[in-house]
């Protein structure tokens, strides 16, 4: 079984001090700003972001032209219905007003056979 070690302030101290020390080491060797590799991954990233914002620009562009592409269909779905609507009341018109000549022309007929018996009554009345 490990002893129970008891630090002391003057220990504390001197840990925590060398862990500082080792963090500004690391900080210290980091590449700067200047060095050829940061460039190398700045100019990478740059590459990335623009290749991220040609796709997104294509995307949009897409559908942009399905949007308008679908309002022309709309548009002529619309025109064509429109067509057959006044297709349709023309046709209904003209079935109506066939009608009517029938049922007028009907009615005159009648109203011949209806006449031609009042004449023919009248005729053997005398």
């Amino acid at each position: 079984m490990a002893a129970f070690k008891d630090n002391d302030f003057n220990e504390r101290k001197k840990v925590a001090a060398e862990a500082r020390q080792k963090l500004l080491e690391r900080f210290r060797s980091q590449p700067k700003p200047d060095d050829p590799a940061v460039q190398a991954r700045l100019a990478e990233r740059k590459a990335v972001a623009d290749a991220r914002e040609a796709r997104a620009a294509e995307r949009k562009a897409a559908k942009e032209a399905e949007a308008q592409q679908r309002a022309a269909e709309a548009a002529a779905r619309a025109e064509e219905e429109a067509r057959r609507a006044v297709e349709d009341a023309e046709r209904s018109a003209a079935e109506k007003a066939e009608r009517i000549a029938r049922e007028a022309a009907l009615e005159i007929e009648r109203k011949a056979a209806r006449d031609a018996r009042y004449a023919a009554r009248k005729a053997r009345k005398r």
